[in-house]
């Protein structure tokens, strides 16, 4: 029936995908175009770009430091979509089971970070695990108590607590990219639970099987479109993710994104900058052709 009323009002769904259309092509594609045509060029000077075909770059992009440094982009993004598949699992399950008086405002609270800028979450989790911030503090007092009751105790007292350093670290980066793309992994996930046949699992439980057995034999492959957007939602972002490695990582904790950043703004070598662009989206549309080529064996089978 749909197909029959696009074919029937053609003038009508032209005229109104004119505008999406137009705003994709002069906003997306063209400036894609461009920075992708720079890929293949070369600085004639400080402004100046001249578009010879050369390789160079990409073939510069292939060396061994930028590779290692896309191979670690690529383990810390792939980190950070497991933990958050880890701890987004749970919590869609309990939103899906929740009852109709909580299950809004559960969404609410999964939904509310993205109503504050990043850079003001960043800011915010940057003061929360800083040397003089609120998780060293609460440490630092819970080590105070437990050196003060050891000593009334009759005991040695415990050594002078020392500040974690919890910033400008791998650990920094990986925390601060799996709070911000947390919800990138739960959404998609309580969409695919909450469509869910609830007598299956009511069957499953009734004929002996475990709670643990019945979400691994009948939720998750059931949820399993729900679990590959999820990763591919929450994978993409993170290996592209430039603000929050650059304001909570070290010198050693910088990804691929940050290395594209400096060419465009301090190096000044926009073909590099632009070739190092599109090897990262390459690598994005093999994922995603990837997860295309699946979709498509399934449902071959």
């Amino acid at each position: 029936m749909a197909e029959q009323d696009w074919r029937t009002h053609k003038q009508g769904f032209l005229a109104a995908s004119l505008a999406p259309v137009g705003w994709t092509l002069l906003f997306f594609i063209v400036p894609m175009g461009i920075v992708w045509a720079y890929s293949f060029g070369r600085n004639a000077g400080l402004t100046e770009i001249d578009l010879v075909g050369t390789l160079d770059n990409y073939q510069r992009a292939t060396e061994w430091l930028y590779l290692t440094i896309f191979a670690k982009s690529l383990v810390v993004a792939s980190l950070v979509t497991v933990i958050c598949l880890i701890i987004g699992f749970p919590v869609a399950m309990a939103i899906t089971f929740a009852s109709d008086k909580w299950r809004p405002w559960l969404l609410l609270g999964i939904m509310l970070p993205f109503w504050t800028n990043l850079l003001i979450r960043t800011y915010a989790l940057m003061m929360l695990l800083g040397t003089q911030g609120y998780a060293n503090k609460s440490l630092g007092a819970l080590w105070g108590g437990a050196s003060w009751l050891k000593t009334l105790v009759g005991l040695e007292p415990l050594p002078t607590w020392e500040p974690l350093q919890l910033l400008f670290n791998n650990f920094a980066v990986v925390f601060g990219l799996v709070y911000v793309h947390l919800p990138f992994m739960v959404l998609p996930l309580y969409s695919a639970l909450d469509r869910l046949d609830r007598s299956l699992i009511e069957a499953s439980l009734d004929l002996g099987a475990g709670h643990f057995r019945t979400i691994m034999r009948i939720v998750v492959p059931l949820a399993m479109p729900g679990i590959i957007a999820g990763v591919m939602i929450t994978l993409i972002p993170a290996l592209g993710a430039y603000l929050t490695p650059d304001l909570m990582g070290g010198t050693d904790s910088q990804m691929i994104a940050n290395v594209i950043e400096r060419q465009f703004k301090r190096a000044n070598d926009w073909p590099f900058g632009a070739a190092l662009s599109f090897m990262l989206i390459y690598a994005m549309f093999a994922l995603i052709a990837l997860q295309g080529l699946r979709k498509k064996k399934v449902g071959v089978h």
